[in-house]
């Protein structure tokens, strides 16, 4: 296995707790870096949404969520009356919604039709279709390509976050990491971020959310053979932005991600 030495110690990609050695960080992050493109993956829960604007604001770099994107395409399909549980309903509207996503970290904002989708988007009624409209090939096809046109027009780099992008939307990211935690950690990070949810109705609904994203065909949930796995469960979020920011600084300065990208 692939090895990097670093303030971290030795990590072996695909080492499941890279971040237990962590130690305190002495230096001040730059808030202009050079140009690079990290790759965040990962299940719901695990605090990919809040490393990941937490390390693009650190590094001076652009933010996108992407499953903000595929919630915005299954709330178009669900307020226009489009039949989620029909694939061939889904293809045949993909092209229609015009979704566009801001990628400042502070304020990321997300619009389908000109409106403001940014609060629709994490209503129960989305979160319970979005597997299913995700899964339809089509539909991946239409995110996959704003996604990479989003990464493209980044100058100064972007992180990416989401379920495939090292595997299927950025294979050729600079810097892949695949964040995890248990079961029921993230069943309780994720009751707190809902009002009166119950702690074990969600673990049950991450649990399936989980096998349905695994198992589908098109573009599954998948760790890249390349990642860097980090288990969050035992760490605080400034523990996870701290491992992610030394590793993204380390990779960018021993890589030149930069001149990688420019010669592809």
């Amino acid at each position: 296995m692939q090895k990097w030495s670093s303030a971290l110690g030795n990590l072996v990609v695909g080492d499941p707790a890279p971040c237990h050695a962590l130690i305190p960080r002495t230096r001040k992050v730059s808030d202009t870096v050079e140009s690079v493109i990290v790759a965040i993956d990962g299940p719901s829960g695990t605090g990919k949404s809040s490393t990941s604007k937490a390390v693009a604001s650190a590094l001076g770099l652009s933010y996108l969520d992407t499953g903000a994107q595929y919630r915005a395409i299954t709330w178009w399909m669900i307020t226009n009356g489009i039949d989620v549980s029909d694939p061939l309903a889904i293809a045949s509207a993909v092209g229609k919604p015009v979704i566009e996503s801001g990628t400042d970290p502070s304020a990321p904002a997300i619009t389908v039709d000109g409106l403001d989708a940014s609060g629709p988007i994490r209503e129960q009624d989305v979160t319970s279709k979005v597997s299913a409209v995700s899964a339809v090939p089509e539909v991946r096809t239409r995110i996959t390509e704003l996604q990479r046109s989003i990464a493209r027009a980044a100058e100064k780099g972007i992180v990416v976050e989401g379920r495939d992008i090292g595997t299927t939307v950025l294979p050729d990211a600079d810097l892949k990491i695949f964040l995890t935690a248990s079961p029921e950690a993230r069943a309780a990070r994720r009751s707190g971020e809902i009002k009166g949810a119950d702690v074990t109705a969600t673990r049950e609904a991450l649990i399936k959310r989980d096998a349905a994203d695994s198992s589908r065909k098109t573009s599954p949930l998948a760790k890249a053979d390349d990642a860097v796995e980090v288990d969050t469960t035992d760490l605080t979020l400034q523990q996870v932005i701290e491992c992610v920011v030394t590793l993204v600084e380390e990779k960018r300065n021993t890589a030149g991600g930069a001149e990688k990208r420019a010669a592809r």
